[in-house]
């Protein structure tokens, strides 16, 4: 099946790519083109909307097994004059990538669905069908619409409830401090927790702020040559006390990179304390964690997948030298039951059960946010023995890391 984006966000074309992925059991032909010109010959296509660009014209853009429109809201009303056709498939911008891949299955479905007979009795039951079918697209644009609007106001409203949280650290920190007078040692050590229990909720603000606000906001990572061992170690330092109330022992065993690793180290350090938060969380008392950093082979192109069996690709590398830096964080607790290792890491999604390691998908959601934007990658793996988060980003001149190839490059997946 050929499916072309039309937009010059690479970002975009990423996400894309990544949601065709997990849709096992295809054989994809996935390329993105330049919004100013006529497209090639696709079985769907993706428009990034931009009204400052004349959409090309085509044969029919009424069909939704064809044509998938994403649409900054701000440009909705002057979309919907231009393409008033309600069976237009629309998503809003930013796009969550569950809804991309629920849309993007439904084309599939429909591009493989068999051809129907026609005659009086069928033309009528189609043309219902499609009356429904319009009904349920208007009902999910305006369910896209509130979701937009719920992520606004929680956005603002943790913002304001951060402050608080703020001045209250500052205070513990001033009385522990001893500015306002002697402390006993109880007091001292209630104050101490109390003042870890703030941290603690503080990070959970700040993940559903970066939640909120991150697919409103593009916004790249300010990439500077960083150390990751004095990354792992503040991060070590911060869950220490988490740790250390049930007895939990910390390793790490870091092996230098052979080449540069630029990053955003506060980004960086923020995956890290929430994989060790997690960690430490899941992790019975007299546990133990270990934290590990190694280079690596990555090979980053994902083969084609044609019924569940890879194919060959042409760009997989012969020379497999160290091109990644990969960390782990493994501990001794529950493992994760295995149709949940990729879902855990998705925005606000959960499993049932006592040891649900997605954390109500706010930790891990920001880890793999952060990670991506960094060009890596982020995933968990489960044995009898407990669970291990791993991340990996790309060496700066190692061999195979020659940055993003042609965005317009046509890639099989």
């Amino acid at each position: 099946m050929k499916i072309h984006l039309i937009s010059s966000d690479e970002q975009l074309y990423r996400l894309c790519r990544e949601v065709l992925t997990q849709i096992p059991g295809k054989q994809w032909e996935f390329a993105a083109a330049a919004p100013n010109g006529r497209p090639p010959a696709a079985d769907l296509y993706i428009w990034d909307f931009d009204p400052a660009i004349a959409t090309p014209e085509m044969r029919d853009f009424s069909d939704e097994r064809e044509n998938l429109f994403l649409v900054q809201r701000k440009d909705l009303e002057l979309f919907r004059d231009r393409f008033p056709l309600a069976a237009v498939a629309t998503l809003l911008k930013p796009v969550n990538q569950t809804t991309l891949r629920a849309f993007i299955e439904h084309a599939v479905a429909r591009y493989e669905a068999p051809a129907e007979k026609s005659g009086p009795s069928v033309q009528a039951l189609r043309s219902d069908r499609e009356e429904m079918l319009q009904c349920l697209l208007y009902a999910n644009l305006r369910l896209q619409e509130y979701d937009q609007d719920r992520t606004n106001f929680l956005a603002r409203a943790v913002h304001d409830f951060r402050t608080p949280i703020t001045a209250v650290n500052g205070y513990c920190g001033l009385l522990l401090g001893q500015q306002l007078g002697a402390l006993t040692g109880e007091q001292a050590e209630v104050l101490t927790r109390m003042q870890h229990s703030i941290k603690r909720l503080s990070r959970m603000a700040t993940a559903m702020f970066q939640l909120s606000v991150g697919r409103q906001i593009t916004k790249s990572p300010e990439l500077q040559r960083a150390d990751i061992e004095a990354c792992i170690d503040q991060a070590v330092h911060e869950v220490a006390p988490f740790a250390q109330e049930k007895h939990i022992e910390i390793s790490v065993q870091v092996k230098r990179p052979p080449q540069p690793l630029y990053f955003e180290a506060a980004q960086i350090e923020q995956v890290l304390v929430n994989l060790l938060d997690n960690a430490c969380k899941f992790t019975p008392k007299h546990g133990a964690i270990e934290v590990r950093g190694l280079p690596m082979f990555w090979e980053r192109r994902t083969p084609r997948i044609n019924g569940g069996q890879p194919l060959p690709n042409r760009r997989m590398l012969a020379v497999r030298e160290p091109n990644a830096f990969r960390v782990q964080v493994l501990d001794t607790g529950p493992g994760i039951p295995a149709e949940h290792l990729e879902k855990i890491f998705e925005e606000y999604t959960s499993y049932a059960g006592g040891q649900d390691r997605s954390g109500a998908g706010l930790g891990l959601a920001i880890c793999k946010m952060i990670v991506t934007a960094h060009r890596g990658r982020v995933w968990a793996e489960s044995s009898g023995d407990g669970a291990a988060f791993s991340f990996v980003l790309p060496l700066s001149g190692a061999a195979g890391n020659t940055g993003a190839a042609s965005f317009t490059e046509s890639r099989g997946l």
